[in-house]
């Protein structure tokens, strides 16, 4: 994906001092951070949703400063507020854009300042001093460079100070999520849930953003990840908070988990599906053939047992695919039973394959209750070829009605 250096030939993108980025006012405040009135256009937009952090916005803003100053980087500073306290008044007062976004949620906050970005490169961090905003250049450096569509600041390869993050967030909370991050969207990452990124502005456009809470920090790597952009990542110190803490560690640990699998219905619905029916199937077809394992055979529990693995998982897989093409994930599932139900089979295919599974075991079924007949209904036929035919109508009943509901969802 083709990337924009931050040292191009565009003279009003150039990384000027802060002397050239005056707009004539005298107050140091106004001339380093390039303003909403100015004419010189920004080649970083820094992003911070705030919601009563007047004791660190200060200090926030004034890193920021100081980067530019060391620098050069035009900068633009976006205070994406929802505050009751000075927060928005110090900030202008700093010399930041302070915009109000017309709805609540964290998410929304950040996306809202997204559509008023005027630079070519985004830095985004939370405003209660937990990061260094005036280390945002060496963050930006391999994005400016072409190198990376988004670096993340990592806290856990770097340096957290004492009382920065609680021991359940460090060592269980935050490491577990990149896990399952990782593992479902490939996004490669050590610390998924740091909020200190830099990232190029035109990459919003490949992404599909729609979180407004706290999930927005895993959507952006999901999304990355599942469209192979490059995420690199640079070790950080992370500072203790200066504020009250809005964080709800269950609620919102929960909330990004929740997401996450929803958003790749493969792992949640598909593969766990499969894996049960073809245990299950392999246990029926055991129990029906009476194979010995090590002078064992399988009996009417072991296909009883089959059965409801293979009626459960198909039941499972089956959300699946219906996940799929209602929610349109993230991350689709690939297996290739998902890929034949929602890419080539259709309605009509989907409700013959059932009706001959239905109609065979009817058929079977059928067989064997005449065999029970012809002994004047005195001695059963094999038990577990009751249960292969009735699994086999279940089945194929569910198949005739899934290829209904997913045509019906399909074209809505």
């Amino acid at each position: 994906m083709a990337s924009r250096d931050v040292h191009n030939d565009n003279d009003d993108r150039q990384p000027t001092s802060v002397q050239q980025t005056e707009q004539g006012d005298t107050a140091e405040s106004d001339s380093i951070l390039v303003g909403p009135d100015s004419d010189i256009a920004p080649t970083v937009s820094v992003v911070m949703p705030t919601m009563n952090e007047e004791e660190g916005i200060r200090e926030c803003i004034e890193r920021v400063k100081s980067a530019v100053r060391e620098s050069g980087y035009q900068t633009e500073v976006l205070i994406s507020d929802d505050s009751t306290d000075r927060t928005p008044d110090i900030a202008r007062e700093l010399g930041a854009i302070v915009v109000e976004p017309d709805e609540a949620g964290y998410g929304y906050a950040y996306r809202y300042a997204f559509d008023r970005c005027r630079g070519d490169y985004i830095i985004i961090g939370d405003a209660d001093t937990t990061y260094d905003f005036e280390q945002f250049p060496k963050l930006l450096e391999p994005v400016a460079r072409g190198d990376a569509d988004m670096v993340m600041g990592s806290r856990l390869e770097g340096e957290i100070k004492d009382g920065a993050m609680p021991a359940l967030h460090q060592y269980i909370g935050n490491p577990l999520l990149t896990k399952f991050l990782n593992a479902f969207y490939g996004a490669g990452v050590s610390d998924a849930h740091s909020g200190f990124r830099a990232f190029r502005a035109d990459m919003l456009n490949d992404l599909d953003l729609e979180t407004t809470g706290m999930e927005f920090a895993s959507e952006m790597i999901m999304d990355a990840g599942a469209r192979d952009l490059t995420i690199e990542e640079i070790p950080i110190t992370y500072h203790e908070r200066e504020g009250e803490a809005t964080l709800e560690s269950f609620r919102d640990g929960w909330r990004h988990v929740r997401f996450m699998l929803l958003n790749a219905p493969g792992y949640l619905f598909s593969i766990p599906g499969t894996g049960m029916g073809i245990l299950g199937t392999l246990v029926l077809l055991a129990a029906f053939t009476g194979i010995s394992i090590n002078g064992a055979t399988f009996g009417i529990h072991s296909a009883i047992a089959g059965s409801l693995l293979m009626l459960v998982g198909y039941q499972v897989a089956s959300l699946g695919v219906f996940a799929t093409v209602a929610s349109d994930p993230i991350q689709r599932p690939d297996d290739p039973l998902t890929e034949a139900l929602v890419e080539r089979l259709n309605l009509e295919q989907m409700a013959s394959v059932g009706s001959v599974l239905a109609l065979g075991g009817t058929a079977y079924a059928g067989w064997l209750v005449y065999q029970w007949a012809n002994t004047g209904f005195t001695q059963l036929p094999m038990v577990t070829g009751d249960v292969v035919a009735f699994t086999a109508i279940v089945i194929g009943v569910q198949t005739v009605f899934n290829a209904f509901f997913l045509s019906a969802v399909a074209t809505r």
